[in-house]
């Protein structure tokens, strides 16, 4: 998924992303407000990290004008600020959640999955795909009861296929999700990591899960999908 990370302390700015990253997270980054007020208003983010005290345009400032425009990305502020009339005014100008500095990368990270979760209305951190089955909390990922290991780029792929089972996902939404500003975009990328999936994940099991919509995208495959336009790519030597 993408995370915006909105931070002007160099070194706490370099360790989060380095956190995020590790853990599969695509990592856009702004170290004052007007850099992250114009990254958030061109790129669709997943969750934006934003600290209060920033140089130029601070986060509340930010936070309101963002919600007055529409914007729905869910927002985790981050303040040194721990009094419970902080935490009311951010909540209440729109803010998703909330952490008080010093904290946890762990406990971000698990903030940031929740928010995940919610933008895709998915309460329960386990996801089953018929006999597939993702923990979006420990980042483990099973089929028929044998544990596939993936990369985090991988892992993120299926997560984001999960999050939209049954439903086709075009190759422009997956770049949008889980590509940073960094990563080159080159034309089959997503199609090469498509690819990856594949071989891990319904190499040796029945049916396949990872459907091609020839066209349109790919798509994990939903309970009730049997349609004879959607099927699995062909195999490559």
């Amino acid at each position: 998924m993408r995370v915006l990370l909105v931070e002007d302390q160099p070194a706490l700015l370099k360790a989060l992303r380095q956190g995020l990253e590790e853990e599969g997270f695509a990592v856009d980054v702004a170290p004052d407000g007007e850099e992250a007020d114009q990254k958030a208003r061109t790129s669709p983010y997943d969750v934006i990290v934003l600290d209060i005290m920033l140089p130029k345009i601070d986060g509340l400032t930010l936070l309101k004008r963002w919600r007055e425009s529409g914007m729905t990305s869910h927002v985790l502020m981050l303040t040194a600020k721990g009094t419970l009339d902080d935490r009311v005014h951010g909540l209440d100008l729109g803010a998703d959640d909330y952490l008080t500095k010093p904290f946890e990368l762990d406990e971000l990270l698990a903030r940031i999955r929740a928010l995940v979760r919610r933008g895709h209305m998915v309460k329960n951190p386990l996801i089953h795909v018929k006999d597939l089955t993702l923990d979006t909390a420990s980042r483990q990922v099973t089929r028929a009861g044998v544990k596939i290991h993936l990369t985090p780029r991988e892992y993120a792929l299926l997560e984001f296929l999960a999050f939209h089972c049954g439903r086709v996902v075009t190759r422009t939404m997956i770049w949008e999700h889980l590509y940073d500003e960094y990563d080159e975009n080159t034309s089959n990328v997503v199609d090469v990591y498509i690819r990856y999936l594949r071989n891990k994940i319904d190499k040796g099991f029945d049916p396949p899960l990872i459907l091609t919509k020839w066209g349109e995208g790919y798509m994990l495959r939903g309970d009730d999908d049997t349609a004879p336009a959607v099927a699995p790519a062909k195999a490559k030597a």
